[in-house]
């Protein structure tokens, strides 16, 4: 038993992968962004956010989210936003569950500038397939030729 936790801590930390972002409040351009260390967490969808960053950018909460912890505890969270991230030469707008004390980079943030994780490297970077812009699949729509 003792062994099956050591490894799957290996697991967990060995996993982890950093992209230094920006977030800031588009609906108060006066404040100032704030740069964080995010841990990129593919296995997340929202972009999470500690009380204190959600309280520098004066963000208020416009409903709440359940999600499911890494323990498989479920809790309510307050929902935040809008949010503008920025990554290198990308940049999205997102809401942000309130939760934890570091900043998570879900999913959904990661789809949409179009970011990839380099596990080996343990770091996040841009889509090296789309290395100006963001690129993504919209499927159902046809376009008219």
């Amino acid at each position: 038993m003792l062994f099956e936790k050591a490894f799957v801590l290996h697991i967990v930390v060995m996993g982890l992968s950093a992209a230094k972002i920006s977030l800031d409040n588009p609906r108060l351009p006066s404040l100032k962004a704030v740069e964080v260390e995010a841990l990129a967490d593919t296995g997340a969808l929202f972009l999470c956010i500690p009380d204190h960053v959600a309280n520098q950018l004066q963000l208020h909460e416009s409903s709440k989210k359940e999600v499911t912890t890494a323990d498989g505890r479920k809790q309510l969270c307050p929902y935040v936003g809008p949010i503008h991230i920025q990554f290198q030469n990308r940049e999205c707008y997102v809401g942000a569950v309130v939760l934890g004390d570091e900043v998570l980079l879900g999913a959904v943030p990661m789809e949409d500038m179009d970011l990839v994780v380099i596990p080996s490297e343990k770091r996040v970077t841009v889509n090296p397939l789309n290395p100006n812009f963001a690129a993504g699949v919209v499927k159902g729509f046809k376009v008219a030729g």
